[in-house]
């Protein structure tokens, strides 16, 4: 059933009171649908729906709700129903949560929690928001190197229903030092009475992140060795919480969301697109375009500097656009490809030489093909369609559109990798900012050949 549909069934039913069949709807909900459902309704309807969740469901389809809808029910709902939230959700979706309200709503949010789960959120809210520490979860599968499969099978089906995930649990020692890692498959397939340290991986093949290590670093470790689960440690080595899959997948969107925004110039913003006041969004990108305005004044005055031969050489001027169009796709394939590459970790700041050895071989091969077909072009414009242009200025323009290609390519496969290699992002040195410095050096060289022409006596005045 298409969600308009089913909101407008459940609209009229709130408007009917039949409460008990909404209970009935929600409750064969997939949770993440019934996020989505709340989320569209008006604030009293989203409070309304939220209560009439199953206690079993509440705190999972909270999870997923965005965070208007969050502390809209929040600062809707009692005292009590908050505490039962809070002890519901699992840490890293209340730390979430908190992070995202005003601070007056995380005050009333925290009074209400158990002192120990206070003073757990507590303890992430303090790690750096981009961190390991703050992406982790405490509910884990966690057992002591001597416990045997029995034991810790038992455990399990005590515990399980309170952890993230057990796909895999993992193995410290008597200091809480994160010794080794068992999959569950292995854990129930061990024979009775073996001992976990017997069957685990031990920590030499074990792959583990620091609580401060960057949360891109932590995404690239996952999608690197596949993992469903990572776990993070403490400069000593113990075992502090677990960072899942799902938690890597929305750090991956976000990153990548960040990294387009750069790639076109544009502050990150926080929220999505249609959730972002005009005067942010204006404060984004007005930057950035007036830097890039006041950078045109360089090729502004190339031109002016040639205005006088401009004028006296017919069909020079009109080739400049495609010249600056070539020049500045050109670079911004390249950039693109390595600003990717770079992301990935599949090149690194020491296959500086092998991309640039590469990119000129390409922009050689390029350079000729636009240089060749650009030939035919405009020896066609001129035959047929009564085009001003001389073959000097052809051969001029031909000869400028090789030169700008290569060098837009060694500048686009360049700038990215200078960037990373000082610490900067990478997605910063792309599309609008290539254009603007290949545009000024294509103008140069297509000027400077011009000249050179000129000077030599074949290209008359």
């Amino acid at each position: 059933m298409p969600n308009t549909v089913l909101n407008e069934i459940i609209n009229k039913m709130l408007s009917e009171n039949k409460y008990s069949t909404i209970k009935d709807i929600l409750k064969e909900m997939n949770i993440v649908d019934a996020a989505q459902m709340i989320e569209n309704m008006d604030e009293e309807s989203q409070v309304k729906l939220f209560r009439l969740l199953p206690k079993s469901l509440s705190a999972d389809v909270f999870s997923y709700l965005a965070p208007e809808a969050q502390e809209t029910i929040v600062t809707s709902i009692t005292n009590k129903e908050i505490h039962a939230l809070v002890e519901e959700m699992f840490i890293d979706d209340a730390v979430d949560f908190l992070e995202e309200v005003p601070a007056n709503v995380v005050t009333r949010v925290l009074a209400q929690t158990n002192p120990e789960t206070r003073e757990i959120i507590n303890k992430f809210l303090s790690y750096p928001e981009d961190s390991a520490g703050s992406l982790m979860t405490v509910e884990m599968a966690a057992f002591h190197e001597d416990t045997t499969v029995d034991e810790a099978i038992e455990s399990l089906r005590k515990t399980a229903q309170d952890k993230e995930t057990i796909e895999t649990c993992f193995c410290i020692d008597s200091h809480r030092v994160l010794v080794g890692s068992l999959p569950l498959r292995k854990l129930i397939i061990a024979k009775p009475g073996t001992v976990i340290k017997d069957i685990m991986l031990n920590s030499e093949k074990l792959i583990s992140v620091k609580t401060n290590d960057d949360r891109e670093t932590v995404a690239e470790i996952v999608r690197k060795y596949d993992l469903l689960a990572v776990p993070v440690v403490d400069n000593e080595e113990r075992l502090v919480g677990i960072i899942t899959i799902d938690d890597v997948i929305d750090v991956i969107q976000e990153e990548n969301t960040e990294d387009f925004e750069k790639m076109a110039l544009l502050l990150p913003s926080e929220d999505e697109y249609l959730k972002t006041g005009v005067l942010t969004l204006t404060k984004n990108r007005i930057i950035w375009l007036l830097i890039l305005m006041v950078s045109a004044t360089f090729t502004g005055k190339i031109i002016e500097g040639f205005e006088s031969k401009l004028a006296a050489i017919a069909g020079l001027t009109a080739c400049i656009p495609m010249l600056m169009d070539t020049g500045g796709n050109a670079g911004n394939q390249a950039s693109t490809l390595i600003i990717r590459g770079l992301a990935l970790g599949s090149i690194q700041i020491k296959d500086y030489l092998k991309v640039l050895w590469k990119e000129i071989r390409v922009a050689c091969i390029c350079g000729l093909t636009l240089a060749a077909a650009n030939f035919l072009r405009m020896q066609i414009l001129t035959r047929f369609f009564h085009s001003t242009a001389t073959t000097p200025v052809i051969m001029i323009v031909c000869i400028s559109m090789i030169c700008a290609v290569i060098i837009a390519k060694t500048i686009g496969c360049s700038l990215p990798i200078i960037a990373k290699s000082l610490h900067l992002d990478p997605a910063l040195m792309a599309g609008p900012m290539i254009t603007t410095i290949v545009d000024a050096i294509t103008l140069l060289v297509y000027f400077g050949f011009a000249t050179l022409f000129i000077s030599k006596g074949l290209l008359p005045m």
